[in-house]
């Protein structure tokens, strides 16, 4: 893939969120139905493989051998895209620095193409578990003869033509692609759309695009790095240089709800396909990335290299088993969920307390959840979120379902005693009774100094967030609230638009310095707070003096972070905190390893994500065991549910007795991938009323999994 910005600010004009449009026309379609299952997606898997994939190839019969003879099945991508939680693959093979190789028999000569299907068989492999496959399609022939070899075949094509064409130059390759457009979209029905590699101009001035949307108009176009009107999403190429490293949104220069991706490599080295090599992964980089773009409302579209059987490096295939069960954990807090901090409420993201960083989501089944997801630690044992006015009535970490001390004031949500911090992700699961102490918006009314054309003041508070106030390039320009009567005001809320970069500062047009003004007449105004906001994402918030009382309040911009082209997507005011807190309380049907009765083994605390005071390291030895006292109210089967983790890749089973008796022989507790990644085994026994004891004794020379607590279910 290669870089080529070309910002069209047209793009996210109000004018162009419309659904329907004609599709002989070459306008944009920012939401459409089409759009739908992309948008409930969090992630992807994008395969770069083709017949340059190492060791390489100039014949592509001889590729296509290789890759039969090596087992290639595509029901194995799709397996791994499921352990990385994606929801679609991209398949790039037709990509100029790999031959391109078409991964599918093809009637246009021009390039290889394999005779047998693999391009088909991968579609229906992942219809059959509800993935979705698209397309990479390349604009470019400029690496036609790399490596000493021609990849293109001129002469070949020009005779299927009937007209001498060279394919490489950029009008020649650009019909060779065209024709290959449109052989792919009509032979794959189930096919969800293309991912392409740019532009190019033959396509434009024949109505390529027009033609997919009157043919497919269920198909989704994606364009890499030039965010083109008629496409469905953008995707921006992996960036470098934020602070923290893995939050990639920090430089995504287009706003929701236009479709976003973030692609990027998992390997930490080489190229996007596999180069021979068995490059590294770095897990924190990977999980923060994956995690920051979905409390972004960014598709994560993660790169692995298949070789040329298809099987990823070894490297590459242990971080997605450990994926696999580490996401299963968090799935509640990261899958049917929406950014949270923008555009649909949710508690603030981004830089906390004691150097803590983080997103936040909001459930989409439950706008009252709300998930915190805690990256970066702070380094003490404290966490403060800025509420948004949401009224809180319990947290809990969402890997061990333990409640969470919290307080709530002063429009913070404190977090106290947390010992246990996740290496990669902490979430704490955030439940409320939703929003108190907010000024409706429909109860004042929105004035500007200065305003865009067709982009009001009242764009600002109209609950809509897919139009927005455009305050100008003006140096200094203000915001003005008329609330009709004077009424208490403790805040304001802003949320800028998400089309203007943090990184680098010099892209932002956010708020740097700023006063606030009120009045009772809205002539005689008195400045009650003057500062300055931070260059980050997310709604910010100012804090006015305690009871400011008034009926107008006037916000004065008077410098920006960068740029001077202020938008601003909604604004609100507060009139009080939201003020509760929490401790919590046992759980009646938990038993915590450290305080059962252990035989060969310790108590630890070094391995994050467990829940109490730490768990059971097993001795390496048959016969250790850890044994519990549980109470039954009354006799009768239940369910017995224990919290382990195997850092190894030996099963360690159990033998489960109750009262002395054997209930569950040998029961696995198979590896979890690390062992910070905690997973649950249960089994169902009978109880006597009353006192019982349950032993679970290791029977191998590895002794048990950790384990951290057993729960005595119904």
């Amino acid at each position: 893939m290669r870089a080529k910005l070309r910002r069209i600010g047209v793009l996210i004009s109000a004018a162009l969120l419309v659904v329907g449009l004609s599709p002989g026309t070459a306008s944009a379609e920012v939401i459409h139905p089409r759009q739908d299952w992309l948008r409930a997606s969090t992630a992807g898997l994008f395969l770069h493989w083709g017949m340059r994939t190492s060791p390489g190839y100039t014949s592509c019969s001889a590729w296509e051998s290789a890759v039969t003879g090596g087992g290639w099945n595509a029901k194995y991508w799709v397996d791994e895209a499921k352990k990385l939680h994606a929801q679609y693959l991209v398949l790039a093979s037709f990509h100029s620095r790999l031959g391109y190789a078409r991964a599918w028999p093809s009637n246009v000569p021009g390039s290889c193409a394999t005779k047998r299907d693999f391009l088909g068989e991968l579609i229906t492999a992942a219809d059959a578990q509800g993935l979705k496959v698209i397309n990479y399609m390349t604009d470019d022939p400029q690496w036609h003869a790399e490596g000493g070899h021609e990849w293109l075949d001129s002469a070949a094509y020009s005779k299927y033509k009937g007209k001498s064409i060279d394919l490489t130059q950029r009008p020649g390759f650009g019909q060779f692609s065209y024709d290959n457009f449109v052989e792919v979209m009509q032979r794959y029905p189930k096919l969800a759309g293309f991912w392409i590699d740019n532009d190019n101009a033959y396509w434009e001035q024949n109505g390529l695009y027009e033609r997919i949307r009157k043919e497919r108009p269920d198909m989704v176009l994606s364009n890499n790095n030039e965010d083109t009107p008629i496409m469905d999403t953008i995707s921006n190429e992996q960036k470098t240089g934020m602070t923290p490293n893995y939050d990639y949104p920090q430089a995504v220069y287009t706003a929701a709800p236009r479709l976003i991706e973030a692609c990027f490599k998992l390997p930490s080295s080489g190229p996007w396909w596999y180069g021979g090599s068995n490059s590294g992964v770095d897990y924190k980089l990977t999980l923060g990335r994956l995690i920051t773009n979905a409390g972004s409302d960014v598709k994560a579209l993660m790169a692995e290299t298949a070789m040329v059987n298809g099987k990823f490096p070894s490297n590459q295939q242990n971080f997605n088993n450990f994926a696999a069960g580490y996401l299963d954990q968090i799935k509640e807090g990261l899958l049917g969920v929406s950014g949270g901090g923008y555009n649909n409420g949710g508690l603030k993201p981004g830089f906390w307390n004691d150097g803590a960083h983080g997103i936040t989501t909001v459930s989409k089944s439950n706008a009252n959840n709300h998930y915190i997801h805690v990256i970066t630690k702070p380094s003490g044992s404290t966490l403060k979120v800025r509420d948004n006015g949401y009224k809180v009535s319990k947290v809990t970490n969402l890997r061990t379902g333990a409640a969470v001390s919290w307080t709530q004031g002063g429009g913070t949500l404190t977090l106290s005693g947390v010992s246990n911090w996740d290496q990669y992700d902490t979430v704490f699961k955030v439940e409320t009774a939703g929003r108190e102490g907010i000024i409706p918006q429909s109860s004042y009314t929105m004035s500007a100094s200065a305003s865009g054309s067709g982009h009001p003041a009242s764009a600002a508070a109209d609950g809509n967030y897919q139009t927005y106030w455009d305050a100008t390039g003006a140096g200094t320009v203000s915001l003005r609230f008329d609330l009709g009567s004077a009424k208490k005001v403790s805040y304001v809320a802003i949320n800028q638009r998400e089309d203007s970069t943090t990184y680098p500062s010099s892209g932002s047009a956010r708020i740097k310095n700023y006063n606030v003004y009120t009045s009772n007449d809205g002539s005689s105004w008195t400045n009650v707070k003057s500062g300055s906001l931070p260059n980050h994402r997310g709604v910010q918030f100012i804090d006015l003096p305690a009871n400011t009382t008034a009926r107008h309040i006037r916000v004065e911009k008077t410098s920006t972070q960068g740029k001077a082209q202020l938008r601003v997507d909604e604004a609100w005011l507060g009139s009080a905190y939201a003020n509760g807190g929490g401790t919590p309380t046992p759980d009646p049907g938990r038993y915590e390893a450290e305080n059962a009765t252990i035989t060969q083994g310790v108590v630890e605390s070094n391995h994050a994500g467990f829940s109490g005071t730490g768990f059971v390291n097993y001795d390496n030895v048959v016969g250790s065991a850890v044994e519990w006292k549980v109470n039954a109210a009354q006799a009768g089967p239940v369910t017995l549910k224990l919290r382990y983790a195997n850092g190894t890749t030996a099963n360690r089973p159990l033998d489960i007795n109750v009262n002395g008796a054997l209930a569950a022989d040998e029961l696995g507790f198979a590896a979890t991938g690390a062992w910070t990644t905690w997973q649950d085994v249960t089994v169902t026994v009978n109880l006597n009323a009353g006192e019982n004891v349950i032993r679970a004794t290791a029977t191998t020379v590895n002794g048990g999994p950790n384990v951290d607590y057993l729960e005595v279910g119904a």
